[in-house]
């Protein structure tokens, strides 16, 4: 219990300095004020007073037992320290407990420096379709910029370093330039002196072993595994090995995935996909052959007796990349032999054959040999069969050899042809000659 009640003064303000209304939840005051911090940032050349009065306003409107009492009896409650004060937390400290290490801006301040995120390196890594099926690890030798050993990252003997002078050191120039009457651009530049550190070093006191730097190279060694069933594109990500820097978070080093083709196997998510070719007689009588696997393993591949392959084309679905026909044949699954799921590689996709049918050129089956095949094959259909009086009917004509997909090609091609020649009779605009010199 207090001794006196105090008086009641202004329990507005923190509400309008953070742009919201008293009623707002916890997650309003939060959203308020990241927004406005960010804008009013010193380092961002906000304004440093009004960045002071929102750490003050949400100290307060942040803490339940502090609302209340501002609620009730105001600002001059508070500071009679009613309710321990909004003023005593250091701006930049609340600004930090949101982003951490000054939220990623650089450059001086009332406070002096704070750390910011260092750049993540990506690299891309190839890997085999047997590495992803298998997983695998690979050591990978990569260089790296450390902190210095000998200057603990000062750069300098002494261990001291001097304000930059071209930026007074924020490490940031800004720069002007006229676009318009009365309008004027304003840019900002990391400065070249500094390279944007807001220090410089003396020749004489600059560190023997990374010449004022603040960091060295070295070679390091990096294992990565490849787990089972990873994806192309997926990364793997080694965190805190980029390059190091001062007053800096150091990054990840990101490897990504890139599959190299194979030439037998193709992969679709956890499927894998293999064309084999039958002769006629394997596709009409059974066949059976070995197929090995991205493991190792020889899987045994065999038909069933009285079982036909057909070489059927799909006559409602086209290829929209090859402007064609699926290829002919049939497609065979196997369950279970298809790519591991990642971290569940137990469980497989399902590995599919498509069979393609190579049939005899022609003139590889004399007279005699077609009679004899023909013995032995189900019989004509009868609607196929025409009469002497129905033959005689009929007008010769002679088959040509085609590539359906050169075909394909040329008619589009003509169609776009058309299409230009028509265009250009409907605008009737007269060509354009070259005058003759």
């Amino acid at each position: 219990m207090f001794g006196r009640m105090p008086k009641k003064s202004d329990n507005t303000k923190y509400y309008e300095i953070l742009g919201v209304s008293k009623s707002a939840s916890q997650d309003e005051l939060k959203k308020a004020y990241k927004k406005a911090a960010i804008k009013n940032h010193p380092d961002k050349g906000g304004d440093p007073e009004k960045f002071k009065e929102l750490a003050q306003a949400y100290d307060v409107l942040s803490d339940p037992d502090k609302r209340e009492l501002y609620d009730q009896y105001g600002e001059d409650a508070l500071k009679e320290g009613m309710g321990g004060g909004g003023a005593s937390h250091n701006p930049f400290d609340i600004f930090e407990s949101f982003f951490g290490g000054g939220g990623g801006f650089g450059g001086g301040s009332s406070r002096g420096r704070r750390q910011k995120q260092g750049d993540d390196v990506v690299h891309s890594l190839k890997v085999s379709l047997e590495e992803l099926y298998n997983g695998t690890e690979k050591k990978l030798s990569l260089s790296r910029n450390v902190i210095c050993s000998k200057c603990k990252g000062k750069g300098s003997k002494s261990g001291a370093s001097g304000r930059c002078y071209q930026c007074q050191g924020s490490g940031i120039k800004i720069s002007t330039r006229h676009i318009g009457p009365g309008m004027i651009q304003q840019m900002q530049h990391v400065c070249p002196d500094c390279r944007g550190s807001g220090e410089m070093i003396s020749e004489k006191d600059k560190c023997t072993q990374c010449k004022g730097n603040k960091v060295t190279q070295e070679k390091k060694v990096l294992e990565v595994i490849v787990e089972k069933g990873m994806q192309h594109g997926q990364k793997i990500v080694k965190e805190g090995q980029a390059d190091e820097a001062p007053d800096t978070l150091t990054g990840d080093i990101v490897f990504v995935l890139q599959q190299k083709e194979h030439p037998k196997f193709k992969r679709k998510f956890d499927d894998l996909y293999v064309e084999h070719t039958l002769s006629l007689t394997e596709a009409l009588c059974g066949f059976q052959f070995a197929l090995t696997h991205l493991d190792g393993r020889q899987l045994l591949i065999k038909s069933n007796p009285g079982e036909v392959v057909k070489p059927v084309y799909s006559l409602t679905r086209i290829d929209p990349k090859r402007n064609a026909f699926f290829q002919p044949g049939q497609y065979k699954a196997i369950n279970d032999e298809g790519m591991p799921h990642h971290q569940r590689p137990f469980i497989k996709g399902r590995l599919y054959i498509h069979f393609n049918v190579e049939f005899p050129d022609s003139g590889a089956l004399s007279v005699d040999r077609c009679r004899a095949l023909e013995a032995n094959l189900p019989p004509r259909p009868s609607s196929n069969q025409l009469s002497a009086m129905e033959l005689d009917e009929c007008e010769e004509t002679t088959l040509h050899d085609v590539n359906i997909e050169d075909e394909m090609r040329r008619k589009q091609h003509q169609r776009q042809q058309e299409a230009y020649d028509e265009d250009d009779e409907e605008s009737g605009a007269p060509r354009v000659q070259c005058a003759q010199q």
